[in-house]
């Protein structure tokens, strides 16, 4: 569908509480420093379209000379995700990649087959106190393109799809939606969208979409008249037309699904597979750690250490 804000004032409200399939409410860890919120995989709830994988990271604040470290490791199967509000940290990959991102950006890493990977807070950045706060998320690859070379393309924040109406301003992340299209290479039907909403506002869901779900970041939304609050996800059943309204300190939302898979997936770990023995092949290859004779090697220039194996 194109962009199609609600056509008479105020917020439709056909769809009953009913029309919300499953409530996240997600999981807390704290990684020494800053909190990360795992909302997918879920107890009832794998996945959300092709999306697998959905942190919340922070928002974290850091004193003079810390930051994240996140050592070189290994994913196969998958795609990431990362998307910052505050902050940045720089990403290397044993393709050769280094690259910061900053607000507003988007990298988006294939790991195919295999790619090892750090994140990593600047040292310009660790000179002064600084904030983090974004969300990651894998998207789980069709089968047949498990085993795809790997890539990885970053977009700058204006190279992204804006869309800004009536209150609403979304910022296109992944995918295609309301007419839209982002420019990362995506492999399956997928959306993936940054929404702020004014107080009050409403906001239509995409309807060509087979999965569709709502994180809010930040604020409250409401549906069918029940109040949803910050640190929530809501996936809903595919067919409803869905709008949501924000209350009356505003909401700032992730959205996001698309098509779903040919099957479930295993996780172990960083790893995603339609099957155990890839995932199995995986494990002992890292584990062997013979970088740069098979599928897994460590960036040029981040090789002093690596995560090990569990």
């Amino acid at each position: 569908m194109s962009w199609n804000p609600a056509l008479e004032p105020g917020c439709p409200n056909a769809v009953g509480i009913d029309a919300i399939e499953t409530l996240i409410v997600p999981r807390a860890h704290d990684l020494g420093g800053f909190e990360v919120r795992r909302a997918l995989p879920a107890p009832k709830r794998q996945m959300v379209g092709p999306f697998i994988f959905f942190d919340q990271a922070g928002p974290a604040e850091f004193i003079t000379g810390k930051g994240v470290d996140v050592r070189p490791h290994p994913h196969i199967g998958l795609a990431t995700v990362t998307y910052l509000y505050r902050g940045e940290f720089q990403h290397r990959d044993s393709l050769g990649t280094n690259q910061t991102i900053l607000p507003g950006a988007v990298n988006w890493m294939v790991a195919g087959r295999g790619v090892t990977h750090s994140e990593r807070t600047t040292p310009e950045t660790r000179r002064a106190p600084h904030s983090l706060y974004g969300i990651q998320t894998w998207v789980a690859l069709p089968e047949s393109h498990e085993d795809t070379a790997p890539s990885f393309e970053h977009h700058g924040k204006a190279t992204l799809p804006m869309i800004e109406d009536g209150g609403v301003s979304l910022r296109l992340i992944l995918g295609h939606a309301y007419g839209e299209r982002a420019p990362a290479n995506v492999f399956s039907d997928t959306f993936y969208a940054d929404v702020t909403l004014a107080p009050g506002t409403c906001f239509p869901l995409p309807d060509d979409h087979e999965d569709r779900g709502l994180y809010v970041v930040e604020g409250t939304i409401s549906i069918a008249g029940q109040d949803f609050e910050a640190g929530r996800m809501m996936v809903f059943r595919p067919g409803d037309r869905i709008t949501v309204a924000a209350g009356p300190s505003g909401a700032r939302l992730m959205a996001l699904g698309g098509a779903t898979l040919g099957g479930p997936r295993y996780i172990w770990w960083n790893f995603v597979s339609s099957s155990r023995e890839k995932i199995e092949a995986a494990k002992e290859e890292w584990r062997r750690g013979a970088w740069g004779e098979g599928r897994f090697d460590l960036p040029p220039d981040d090789r002093a250490e690596f995560i090990p194996l569990p």
